[in-house]
């Protein structure tokens, strides 16, 4: 090709953008980078939005705090048997204690109560007469249970062998339970929190507590100013799968778990 033509069709090419294949391209790369931005943009304000909404739960860690009151729910439940609830406990420099009916206080005074340490196992320490492991149980006031020992006769689960366990519902108004394994006493308290503490054949499907526990925490938390809502919890040891209160006389409304209604 002369020099003289090819200068032209540079020329022509550079007046056009290139020619008819340069044109028809698309910048794939510069679609695929936008795209990336939008979306990662996108996705930044949504979980902005939902940190707003949901503070963070390292908070939750510290709760409750030295000078915090919050109330929770608790039974006993052997043998079959739903045992009366504890009297008000004298407090002494336990924050962590039973105010009688069923309810039970957790109102930190040290740091050993308080956060993390607010647990079942220090309100066990603060109540005398009672005991909870995970092959040992023992109501105030009562004998001591150990796991592959048979229900007294007389019990509704007489001759039958029981084994340490315990439930609890989140809230008030939980109709999941958690069973948990492993050591109960390490569970971590919360705010509205419901707990059974039982004895019983393997696999028993443990009862709520019943709804006059209900009422006397709704109560407590009244009298002392605090509002009746739920802090963040969370179980110190694995929990299984829920499992459902069998039919009882309560008309109340619990680390992947599920449940059916209790």
């Amino acid at each position: 090709m002369p020099a003289s033509s090819t200068g032209k069709w540079v020329q022509r090419a550079g007046a056009t953008g290139g020619g008819r294949t340069y044109r028809g391209q698309r910048p794939t790369n510069w679609y695929i980078a936008i795209l990336i931005i939008v979306v990662v943009g996108l996705a930044s304000v949504i979980f902005a939005r939902y940190q707003y909404q949901n503070p963070a739960s390292a908070s939750a860690a510290n709760e409750p705090t030295v000078g915090t009151t919050w109330h929770a729910g608790f039974d006993y439940y052997v043998c079959g048997t739903q045992e009366p609830a504890l009297p008000a406990a004298k407090s002494g420099n336990a924050g962590i204690i039973t105010t009688g009916n069923g309810v039970m206080q957790i109102a930190p005074k040290t740091s050993a109560e308080a956060g993390a340490n607010a647990t079942l196992g220090r309100f066990i320490e603060n109540t005398p007469g009672a005991k909870l492991t995970a092959s040992e149980l023992q109501y105030p006031g009562s004998a001591l249970y150990k796991n592959g020992q048979a229900c007294p006769s007389g019990t509704p689960d007489a001759g039958k062998t029981g084994t340490v366990q315990v439930s609890y519902w989140p809230t008030l108004e939980s109709k999941l339970s958690v069973s948990l394994t492993g050591d109960p006493s390490s569970l971590k308290l919360g705010n509205n929190m419901l707990i059974t503490m039982a004895f019983a054949p393997e696999n028993t499907k443990l009862p709520k507590p019943p709804g006059t526990t209900v009422i006397a925490v709704l109560q407590a938390a009244q009298s002392s100013g605090t509002t009746a809502t739920t802090a963040p919890t969370t179980a110190t040891t694995a929990p299984t799968t829920a499992t459902t209160a069998p039919a009882s006389t309560t008309t109340v409304p619990a680390t992947t778990t599920t449940g059916a209604k209790g």
